[in-house]
């Protein structure tokens, strides 16, 4: 990324603006503007050259009729770069792509179709600028204008961030002449979307390469939100990936961590978004609880990822004191944890193997599938490190794979598995996994079963023993969901029974209010074992992220357990604890982050963390290939006693106050 890699601490100023405000920008301060982000330990500011509402914010030489009508200031955007780069400030450009209420309203022939002929985005009488423009219309040509114009406009481009690039089901005539033309079925939905895939790519590409034109070390993002395997193809038109997760929008707590995970595998430096924001983005005057604040940021940190804090720029042009008031408590932190953060790679025993597809089958930029962020959720509590993979990535560098309930192979996926477990590799698989596409055969044969179907009862039930399940009661424990039925091979090895209702639940026969209970008598396979693999037969993962059922995770962890004992990090903590390891191989130490925040669901819309509740006497044990020296908290350097046993290194960190980092020096 040249001389422009990016830093730890960064905001992303909004300032989407309507044209009814007036006048904009009359009480920016370009001293008041630096010195409040100098004293918030601010080291790079997203800065608006053009928002969702059509308007520029620098003195435009091509398009002076998009200025906003109301702006005071017409080189505002100038005066933020200038004052910002003279105190050693980056500033990346924002501009809007999809989104252009403006443009919208004065060329309806740039916006996206739906396949019934109506325009995308939200009804004309609605408010809101959500009509989304189609970048296969002349719109591209008038994009790249736009992009020359900043750069003739504005002397110093740190990068650009282009917002709203998405993958888009649209059947303008343009897509639609052009999927003819390229041998495409624009009557199909997905046709129209792998048309599109395509077209974005290729749209990318030209875009990036313009920009380089003007700057070579630009830094260039398009924000489509999610990080997925489908934008590897445009990897080399990215300087690095940033991740919007806002998790009391709509993102969730859940979407940056199971986002990130795949991410790092990638090789690109990675940014995260957060927000200054109570809710989402364009919250004015609202305020993030401080503990809040500092869990996304130090969880940012212990994923290997910079820290970036959405705001929202006042129209009057004033910053806000009390907002970079609560932002720099957080950042004057990150700075001090920062040199324990820098150049570090993950440390993971165990790949998830993900399609990342959508629910139409295709890589689009839908949330992570549900049965992948039950899976994380679970080795999460269980505080095992991980990645998240796709089929063509290298197995090796991984003690066990994790093939979540609907991953399907081919040939060339069942040789590569094959190879990996001939090479010592370990495999659980559930449900589907390991099908082939139609449900015919399973095409991983080391699972030691065959494929008879469906299970002929749900919701059925599943027997602890001395092998999984250990500390549960000997007792049925319900599944709610249904499960394949499967019959073994000679490999293979019943380790749990299910055991069957007394019927199916339907209107002739019911019992109770939800399902029929235990018959009390055995039925089929319910978890199968070969020397390397074990094989569930329900959708696990899908029934965690969905109900949450304890018994499930007890069953998994004993699975793992059996697969892969030798984990590289245990703890006796409760399930609320995060924990990370990581290697700084330039200092020869490796880094454990430990976060203790408690989110919770107070209210109907959000979710929110409130309060730091510190856990106390917290033992961990570690299995790393060197040999460390010396164990301390940083950045505080308090020694940490530590002992061998068994090759493990076991020590207690007497105090976890939200986020604790440990050194392990070698």
């Amino acid at each position: 990324m040249g001389k422009n890699k990016l830093r730890f601490r960064q905001i992303h100023m909004d300032f989407h603006t309507s044209g009814d405000i007036i006048p904009i920008g009359e009480c920016f301060d370009a001293k008041d503007f630096t010195q409040t982000l100098k004293d918030a330990h601010v080291n790079s500011i997203t800065c608006f050259a053009r928002c969702h509402h059509g308007y520029l914010y620098y003195n435009s030489k091509n398009n002076p009729e998009l200025i906003h009508p109301g702006l005071k200031q017409k080189n505002l955007l100038e005066q933020q770069i200038e004052a910002c780069h003279a105190i050693d400030i980056n500033v990346p450009i924002y501009t809007t792509v999809q989104w252009d209420h403006y443009t919208a309203l004065h060329h309806p022939e740039w916006i996206c179709l739906n396949a019934d002929g109506s325009m995308m985005g939200y009804n004309i009488y609605e408010p809101g600028f959500y009509h989304t423009l189609c970048v296969n219309t002349p719109y591209r040509d008038f994009l790249k204008k736009h992009i020359t114009d900043i750069f003739e406009s504005v002397k110093i481009v740190d990068g650009l961030f282009l917002d709203i690039v998405n993958v888009i089901d649209c059947s303008c005539r343009h897509c639609i002449n052009d999927m003819l033309e390229q041998g495409y079925e624009p009557t199909i939905s997905e046709q129209r979307i792998k048309f599109s895939q395509k077209m974005l790519t290729e749209f990318k590409k030209e875009i990036s390469e313009h920009i380089r034109s003007f700057n070579k070390d630009a830094l260039i993002y398009y924000n489509g939100s999610n990080i997925s395997p489908y934008i590897l193809e445009s990897k080399d038109d990215y300087s690095h990936w940033e991740i919007e997760s806002l998790p009391s929008g709509n993102w969730g707590y859940s979407h940056f961590p199971n986002s990130v995970r795949y991410a790092i595998t990638t090789g690109h430096d990675i940014l995260s978004h957060t927000g200054k924001f109570h809710t989402g983005w364009g919250d004015f005057h609202s305020f993030k609880n401080l503990a809040a604040l500092q869990y996304e940021c130090f969880r940012m940190l212990a994923y290997n990822v910079k820290c970036l804090v959405g705001d929202q720029l006042d129209p009057d042009g004033a910053i806000s004191k009390p907002v970079y008031d609560l932002i720099g408590k957080v950042y004057s932190e990150v700075e001090k944890k920062e040199p324990w953060c820098k150049n570090t790679d993950s440390i993971a025993d165990i790949a998830i193997i993900t399609t990342a597809e959508g629910s139409n089958g295709i890589d689009i930029t839908e949330r992570t599938p549900k049965y992948i962020n039950g899976l994380c959720t679970m080795l999460d509590e269980l505080g095992h490190q991980f990645h998240i993979i796709t089929k063509d990535y290298d197995f090796s560098k991984y003690k066990l794979l994790i093939l979540p309930d609907n991953i399907f192979a081919d040939d060339n996926f069942s040789k590569k598995i094959s190879e990996y477990i001939k090479n010592g590799g370990k495999i659980l698989a559930t449900h589907y996994s390991g099908l082939d596409k139609d449900k015919k055969c399973f095409k991983i044969k080391e699972l030691g079963v065959e494929f008879k179907g469906d299970a002929p009862y749900s919701y059925d039930f599943l027997m602890p023993n001395d092998n999984l399940g250990k500390a549960l009661p000997k007792t049925e424990h319900v599944m709610y969901t249904l499960g394949t039925l499967v019959e073994l091979t000679n490999d293979g090895e019943t380790i749990v029974d299910t055991y069957t209702p007394y019927f199916n639940r339907t209107w002739k026969h019911f019992c109770s209010h939800r399902h029929t209970p235990s018959s009390h008598k055995k039925g089929y396979p319910g978890v199968v074992k070969t020397k390397n693999t074990i094989y569930f037969i329900h959708p696990i993962f899908t029934l965690y992220n969905e109900w949450h059922p304890a018994w499930c995770k007890q069953f998994i962890k004993d699975a793992i357990y059996m697969l892969l004992p030798n984990a590289s990090l245990k703890h006796n903590g409760p399930s609320t604890i995060v924990t990370t390891l990581n290697e700084q191989k330039e200092k020869n130490r490796y880094i454990l982050h430990v976060l203790h925040y408690i989110i919770e669901n107070k209210c109907e819309n959000i979710l929110t963390i409130e309060d730091v509740i510190p856990l106390y006497n917290v033992e961990y044990s570690i299995h790393v290939d060197k040999k460390v020296n010396a164990i301390s908290i940083v950045p505080d350097n308090k020694p940490i006693e530590f002992k061998m046993l068994d090759n493990r290194i076991v020590f207690t960190i007497d105090k976890i106050d939200g986020h604790c980092m440990v050194e392990l020096a070698y």
